[in-house]
Formats: structure tokens, sequence, C-alpha cells
């Protein structure tokens, strides 16, 4: 990028492109160039451990997958070689490139250019370039990789051998002040070393693998889980303290690391390759980057974000998405990037649809006469599938079934590349069928149909065979049986391809408005986003007033005045035209379907029926009413929340306490609660803080198990300590104890505990306790999951459609999620999700229509008795009864429908059948299961 000027709405930016000396239109990704190429230097894609060509792909998933030449050519740097230019058959190669200036006019900037790694060298300590078998978590990545230096194999740069005992080192980079760390905590590092661990032990059963951390900071939806599942794997330590690399032996080259136990002191222990998790550093060139965008940043180096809207920058018209806001997991990276559109849509809606084209798919082609020509495609999925199942031999069986007609091999079906392979193959070949053997149709399905209307035969000739979650994952120690196995589901798919059917989709109309239930700060954002947008919103909330739990909160970790932003935005909804309130809102019902929803609410205003395109759930939660430490049998053992209303109210019994003791994890991380309530720690900091400067005598202790002050809160969690605000660890078999007595003639509250820094029990005599109560889903999910159907998690949160690729989306389409309603989180975070479901709803509302899916039931009116069953099964209310003249016969409404077929399970003549799943294509496909050819 050279240069932007303009303002929102009307910036010019200047591009500047360089040269890739590879004509793209002819270059047609075959590698000859490559592999002729003399060149060889460090692959900077596979973090330099393996060697690439002065041409080449950048990664197998490049798009567009093209060559481009870099500055390592001969060619470029003495006018030398010219080996790719005569071996090219496209002619693709192009040494005239020169860099060209591109200027583009466009309303609106979104900033996401991500982070860089912490580079260890910098720390002499750590030995990362001088100890050959001590490698980053990058570049663990891409050792795990079946696109990597070894294609998926774990070994060691010294000797090529397969490690067999690993260590893991948390926090490097993070949680340190010097002048080459991060004070603050890089978010991500626990999780992705969990992954790691994971993945090597699929990888070799028997590596024994050690994690080396501070705190596990397992703070998002299902991540306490995911430890636990990493905890139980055999031959798997978690050991909690600080480690220095000392030295590597010299005829192994093994690695030595020093650390210390509460048990066996300091130990220094050898393992064949340490790994470093490194932390996250703002991205290379963000002063440039700042000054060219007209952006502030904050002292570590990303964007400085405004709590009310963490996507705004300093410059109107900028705005921000990604790991730039400040460190942050793919879910969550998701959520910025889904509320960073919908701010430029907000932005930019007088333009809506002004440049936009549709898509022409060539016209159908009638195939329905023709025997059937199969094509089988089957995925690598890298090492998912690859390292497993037998690919090649899977290819070549598939050749011998019944009308396959051609079979190939693809490293990854689902990129640009193959996708397109696919397409062109289906016209070259003639085929009118097509199986992809590959991962779950949950996600790729769309994709892979789309290939096959972009070829001109019908989408419903195409059939999945799962040969990942199926096959390759649950059978990850059975390679021989896992491609025995493989065969088998592609030989039951063709047999079931072989029968297929054309169906039709159908075009329904949308109803432009949207209902938003739940009135705190995620569904006020996200109605006042929509209408903002020019859509009329509902928007209901159970409670007198809006607000939601935020009106419990004062202020934020950061100075964010609560109460003033939540009454800011009450008035703005309130002032706002096309938003309606309804307060003591209750849904009595809820029916329709996909941009044409119906609710029926009872509230102050009385019954309404409220016709709407899209819902948002954004219910919010409720905090756990804890049994535990005296609470509710004296008066001194309070909630955070009811200690944080005792600060703001400057309580006089609390300004005369001399010790207060706040104890975490009360309610959760637990057999009946198991997931971390994510914002404890970062309250009970701010409840610290906000006591110890107004009473700064005050003896504050913090009972902790882990402390998840995870992001820039780390600095806050510094600044207690710095504070004197003692930080004492217990574990959950040994948690604190509690009793009411007295002590030096006054009547307090002892809390007793085992402190592992000095190895002895202690007793701490408290005026007041603090509870760090959980937050819990509210009780009326399940019925409003019932009404909307949507599914619920197990810890009733509502379930997302996919965590990482639809996390705002519910798998019933035209119904978002947003705010803590998902899962417990910070006000900037909640914003950031509710913009996100606003964008996502859009998508629906900013259309004319929406197409739903051609696998629906229907009935044979002849064979139907009128008995009712399928009605009493449809769970969605899309079969009725119609007069006929042979009596009341069942009849589908194919728009409610969903396909998934418990009517037809229920129906006792075999009238109703499912498009798509018909009797004929199941029972063929159980006969290829049971009689091999």
């Amino acid at each position: 990028m050279d240069e932007v000027v303009g303002e929102a709405g009307g910036f010019n930016v200047t591009l500047v492109k360089k040269p890739r000396y590879i004509i793209e239109d002819k270059c047609t990704g075959c590698g000859t160039c490559v592999e002729y190429c003399p060149v060889e230097y460090p692959d900077q894609y596979n973090q330099e451990i393996s060697d690439n060509k002065a041409v080449h792909i950048f990664f197998s998933q490049a798009v567009p997958l093209v060559a481009y030449v870099d500055e390592t050519c001969l060619y470029l740097k003495e006018k030398k070689c010219l080996i790719c230019e005569s071996v090219c058959q496209a002619e693709a190669i192009d040494f005239s490139q020169k860099p060209e200036k591109v200027e583009i006019n466009i309303g609106a900037i979104i900033l996401s250019v991500g982070f860089e790694p912490f580079d260890p060298s910098v720390k002499y300590e750590y030995g990362y370039g001088r100890l050959e078998n001590v490698v980053t978590s990058m570049d663990y990545e891409r050792l795990l990789a079946a696109t990597g230096p070894y294609e998926g194999e774990i070994l060691r740069a010294s000797d090529k051998k397969h490690p067999q005992k690993i260590a893991w080192i948390q926090c490097i980079g993070s949680r340190r002040v010097s002048d080459v760390d991060n004070s603050y905590c890089s978010a991500v590092c626990c999780t992705y070393t969990q992954k790691q661990v994971i993945l090597t032990k699929d990888h070799n059963a028997d590596a024994a693998c050690t994690i080396f951390h501070n705190d596990i900071r397992a703070y998002g939806k299902d991540f306490e889980r995911y430890f636990h599942r990493t905890d139980d794997l055999d031959q798997v330590r978690f050991i909690r303290s600080y480690v220095s690399v000392v030295r590597e032996t010299p005829d192994e080259k093994n690695v030595v690391v020093r650390y210390a136990t509460a048990d066996q002191g300091v130990k220094e222990e050898e393992f064949d390759m340490v790994v470093l998790s490194v932390g996250l550093n703002p991205p290379t060139g963000n002063k440039e980057i700042a000054e060219m965008f007209g952006i502030e940043l904050n002292h570590h180096g990303f964007n400085q974000t405004n709590p009310a809207n963490p996507m705004e920058t300093a410059t109107p018209g900028v705005f921000v998405s990604g790991a730039f806001q400040g460190p942050m997991d793919i879910p969550e990276s998701v959520f910025t990037a889904s509320g960073a559109g919908d701010q430029c849509g907000e932005m930019l809606d007088y333009r809506r649809w002004k440049l936009t084209r549709d898509r022409v798919y060539p016209p159908e082609k009638d195939v329905s006469s023709e025997e059937p020509r199969i094509g089988v495609f089957v995925c690598h999925c890298g090492a998912n599938i690859g390292r497993v199942v037998n690919v090649p031999s899977t290819v070549e069986y598939a050749l011998t079934l019944p009308n396959v007609v051609y079979a190939q091999e693809q490293l990854f079906s689902c990129a640009t590349n193959s996708a397109k392979e696919i397409t062109d193959t289906i016209k070259e070949k003639g085929l009118n069928r097509v199986v992809v053997a590959a991962c779950s149709p949950r996600t790729l399905e769309p994709l892979f149909r789309d290939t096959l209307r972009e070829a001109g035969i019908n989408q419903y000739y195409y059939e999945m065979a799962n040969i990942r979650e199926h096959c390759s994952w649950v059978h990850s120690k059975e390679k021989e049986l896992a491609t025995e196995k493989a065969k088998d589901i592609v030989r039951m798919s063709c047999a079931r391809a072989n029968f297929l059917r054309p169906l039709q989709e159908i075009d329904l109309p949308v109803n432009k408005k949207a209902l938003v239930v739940g009135g705190g700060i995620a569904g006020m954002t996200c109605a006042l986003s929509i209408a903002n947008q020019g859509h009329e919103v509902y928007l209901l909330e159970k409670e007198a007033q809006l607000g939601g739990m935020a009106r419990r909160i004062h202020s934020t970790l950061d100075g964010m005045d609560v109460g003033a932003f939540v009454d800011d935005l009450v008035k703005k909804v309130y002032k706002h035209l096309s938003i309606h309130v309804y307060t003591k809102a209750v849904i009595t019902e809820a029916t329709g379907y996909v941009g044409n929803f119906v609710t029926k609410v009872e509230s102050d205003r009385g019954k309404a029926r409220i016709e709407h395109g899209a819902s948002v759930v954004a219910t919010g939660v409720d905090v756990y009413k804890p049994t535990e430490y005296l609470y509710g049998e004296d008066e001194r053992v309070l909630t955070h929340l009811e200690l944080e209303e005792k600060i703001h109210q400057d309580d006089e019994d609390l300004q005369k306490a001399k010790t207060l003791v706040m104890i975490q994890c009360v309610g959760c991380r637990n057999e009946e609660r198991n997931y971390c309530s994510r914002i404890c720690c970062g309250e009970s900091i701010k409840n610290a803080l906000e006591l110890k400067k107004k009473k700064p005598e005050m003896d504050i202790y913090i009972l902790y198990r882990d402390m998840r002050t995870y992001g820039y809160m780390e600095d806050y969690y510094r600044e207690a300590s710095e504070m004197d605000i003692k930080f004492v660890r217990y574990e959950p078999e040994a948690p604190p104890q509690v009793k009411a007595t007295t002590s030096e003639g006054r009547e307090v509250l002892q809390v007793g505990l085992m402190d592992y820094v000095l190895g002895m029990e202690i007793a701490i005599d408290a005026d007041y306790i603090a509870l760090a109560a959980a937050v819990v889903a509210r009780e009326d999910n399940k019925e409003l999951a019932q009404k909307f159907k949507i599914s619920l998690g197990p810890d009733d949160f509502y379930k997302e459609a996919h965590v990482k690729l639809r996390p705002v989306d519910f798998a019933t389409e035209g119904v978002y999620l947003c705010g803590t309603a998902h899962y417990p989180k910070y006000i900037p975070e909640t914003i950031n999700q509710a913009y996100a479901a606003a964008g996502r709803a859009l998508t629906l509302l900013g259309h004319d229509i929406v197409t739903v899916s051609g696998s629906v039931c229907e009935v044979e009116e002849n064979r139907c008795m009128g008995c009712g069953a399928c009605i009493d099964a449809c769970t969605y209310g899309a079969i009725e009864f119609r007069k006929t003249k042979t009596g009341k016969k069942a009849v589908v409404n194919p728009v409610i429908c969903k396909g998934d077929g418990l009517c037809n399970a229920k129906c006792p003549t075999g009238a109703i059948y499912l498009k798509h799943f018909t009797d004929e294509e199941l029972v063929n496909q159980i006969d290829a299961a049971v009689f091999k050819a």
C-alpha cells in the first residue's frame, strides 16, 4: 500500500502490485518450473525448516494457485538461468513485469493485519537458534502439517528421528516486563499447546508430553473440557513452574531444562525436543500502518480500541478486526470480522446493492435419462485423512466400482483449485454423478454442490463420503483397517449415487424485519445496528427495563462507565423510529421458517403477533447463587456483584473492614459445571483495585486456581500484585475452608487453606468474603431453544452452528446468536459479537428472496390413510391434513419442512418419502455395505 487519502465514504487508496513474473491467466499451477529451478533457499512458509525454490507456489491452498518468482532468482539477481521460462509449456513466465500502481476508490477500510509471532532468538536463555532441538510452537505447527517440511512427520532437526519425549514451555515472550518481552498475556498459547499435545499423541501414542506453565488459561467456550481431555491422556504432565533451558547433551543433542516442584525442589530433566510456546507481537510495520491510516496505537503496539466499540479506530471509516485489536483466538477473530463488516454496512448502507452483480451459472443439463457416470475424488485433507487412510489405494479401488468412470486423489478438495478441477473434470469426462470422499458434509457440502452447478448439472447429483470424522479420526491407530473402511464408505456412497435424482430448490420472499430477543448490551447493540441499516426491529426484554445484567455492573477494568454506556444505549433504542421495544415480554409461540417467521408475544403492550425474517437470540445469563462458604448464612459473605454494589455505594461497614478475602471458581470448574466463567478473575482484580484505591491499608487476598487474566488484563493483574494484593493458589481437591469465629476480640470469618509457596496450612481472618460466583445459563434457555428449534451445549448455553466457521449462526437458518447467551464474555467481546450477529442477520434481510433445500418430504396421496402419526412426529409443524375426494390426507409444506425424516419413520404405510434420501437410495447403500463387489 502506497498512499491513503480521503475520508469516510470516499477513500482513494494507491496500491503497489509487485511483479509475480508469472502471467496469472496462463499459469496452471502444474509445478514444472518448481521442479527444474536450480535455486534452493530456506522456505519461509515452513519456518525455514525445509527448502524451497526461487519459483514456487507459496503454499498448497494459496488463492490463486499460481506460482511466483521471488528475489532469490538467479535471473533477477545476475541475469542468468531462465530454465523456468524454457520448461513452462504454458508460456506463463514473464520477466518483463514491473511493479504497477493500482488506484481504488472505496468507502470504508478494515484493518485485519493480524500479528507477528514472538521471536525467542532475542532471548539467549531459551536456546532458540543455538540448540538444534529447541523449536517454536510455529515451527512445531508446520512439523504437524501434512504440507509441512516432513509431510506431517514430527522429526528432530539434529538427527531426523521421531522425538519420544517433548516439553512445551508456556508464556514465551508474554507475561513479562523487559525490553523484549510483552507484559500482556497472548491469550491463545495455552489452548494451541493443548491442541499440539493431542495431535502429537495422535501421531505417536507412546510420546511423553510435558507442559510447563504458570496458569492454564482455558477461559473460552469448551476450553476447560479440552484441557481435561489433554490432561487425561497417558504420559501427559502439566507442571506449574518457571523453566530455564540449561544446555544440550553433546552426543544425543537432547535438551536439558531446569524447573522447580513443590515436593522435589529444583531438578533437571532431559527432553528429545523442547517447544517454546511463543506469544503474539503486534504486526510488523504497525507504526507505519498507524501513520498511513491516521489511527492510534496503544502502548503495546496494537490498535487503541474503544471499549464501547472495539472495531472503531481514531479515523472515521477505518475499522479494525482480528488480532490487531489485541491478542485473540479464532472465534473472536471471526466475531470481529463479521462485526467490522457490519459497521461498514451501517456507514455505506446508502450504496447497498449498487455495485453488485448476480452470479450466473451455466444452463443445467438434463442427465436424468443417461446411464450413471460417476466421478470419485478422494481427499488427503492434509494429514487428517492421508496419514491414516491409504488414499492412492482407495482411488484405485473406486475405479473398480460399477459406473465409476473416473477417480483421482486431491490434497485438499476444498481448495479453490481443487473445486475448479472437479468442475472441469465433470465437463471433460462427461460425469453425471460426483462422489467426494473427504470430511463432513456439515460444512463443505454447499461448496461441492456449487462445483456441480458450475459444471451445468443438478447439484443433487452430489454425494459426500465422510472418510475423516467417520473413519480416519476414529481409527487413527488402525491404518490398514481404516483404509478398508474408507473403501467401504466410498463403495456405499457410489451405490447411493447411482440412484440420485435431480431436485429443485425453492425461492422464498424475505420479510425485511428482525426480531431480537434480549434487551441487554448485546441485544440493544445488535438491534441498533440492524435498524440503522433500514430494517424494522422488534426488541423483546423479559424484565421491566432494558439493560440486562449490565445494570448491576458499574465500571470495567479499563475504567469504562458502564451505567452511562447502558443509559446511552437505552436512549438510542427508544429514540430510534425503527425499533419497537416490548418489555416484560414472554414468547408464547414461535413458528415459521427462514425469511418468514411468526413470533407471538405477551408483554406490557399486550399480546402481539410479530412477523419477521430473522431472529437474534441475546438473552444473557444468570449468576449462580452459592451454597458454599456460608453464603446466605452470614451477611459478610457476598458475591462479586454484591461487593461491587457496596464499593460503588461507599458502604460504611465495608470501608471499616481490615481484611477481605476473594475466593475464585465458586460453582464452576467442577463436575456440575465443567467450564470457566471467564470474567471472574478480571472482576475480582477490578474490585480489589477499587478497594485498594479507596482504602490502601486494607488487606486483600485473592484465592485462585488459575488466574485467567488473558490479554491486556495481565497488566491489571501485575498492578494488583504491586499494590500488595495477595494471591494465594489452591487446588480443587483442597478448597478453602470457611468458618465464623472470634479473633482478638472481634468476630471474623476464618479462611483456611494450603499455601503451596510456603508449603504449609495458613489461616486468614477476614471481615468480608467475596465469592466469584459462576456465570450460568438462564433457566428458560431450554424452553426458548424448543420454540426456536435451536440447540444448547452441555452447559445449557446456546450452541453455535460451528465454533470457528459460524460462531454467531445457529444450525437453524435465519436464527443468530450473540452476547453472554453464547458464553460468558466481557463487554467489549459482547459488543464485537453483537455487531457480528447484526451483520449475519443482514446477509439474509438484505436479499429479496432466500433459497431453501429441495431435500424435503412428500406424501404419496394414494398410500396415505390419514392416521396423523406424521403430524405428531413433525417438530416443525410442516404437515397438516387436507380434505380430498378419498378422505383427509397428509400434505407437507415444503417451505417449512427441514428434511429430518422423522415422519418417514413414523408413517405405517410408507406414504411419506424424503427426497434425496429415498428407500431406493438408502437400500442400495445398505446392500453395498453388506455385499462387497
